[in-house]
């Protein structure tokens, strides 16, 4: 995979750490910790969907589909967490308790575990096919 260079690095840093943030500064109840965490869902998100891979391993290829779908659901979060501090969907009080409130949870862990997972697959693979060349 092709490195990145040090401003996308820095960017890709800087949405971790502004996710963790936002994530953890929901507990207290921060009143802009949604929008915190989204800023740095998206700067994340995209530094990691320009990284591009130019080899012909599938297995690499299927993983990098997959971080992209952890990404994805990483601003799905974003956008439940807005929607969590309001009903800003316009839904009925009861419709907006049992489809929208605190349902970022749920998302923000699947996004975790397939970040985890392609993570430490993809550099196996990419060790693998380095071993071979």
């Amino acid at each position: 995979m092709k490195p990145l260079s040090k401003w996308q690095n820095a960017v890709f840093v800087f949405g971790a750490v502004l996710m963790v943030v936002g994530a953890a500064s929901s507990i207290v109840h921060w009143s802009y910790y949604a929008y915190v965490f989204s800023l740095g869902a998206v700067c994340y998100a995209v530094v990691q969907m320009m990284q591009r891979y130019e080899g012909n391993n599938f297995v690499v290829r299927r993983l990098l589909r997959i971080q992209v779908l952890s990404d994805l659901l990483l601003l799905l979060t974003g956008v439940l967490m807005i929607a969590n501090e309001g009903n800003s969907f316009g839904l009925e009080w009861l419709n907006y308790v049992n489809y929208v409130q605190n349902n970022w949870v749920v998302t923000l862990l699947l996004a975790a575990i397939l970040q985890l997972y392609t993570t430490f697959r993809i550099s196996k693979e990419l060790e693998k096919e380095a071993k071979k060349l």
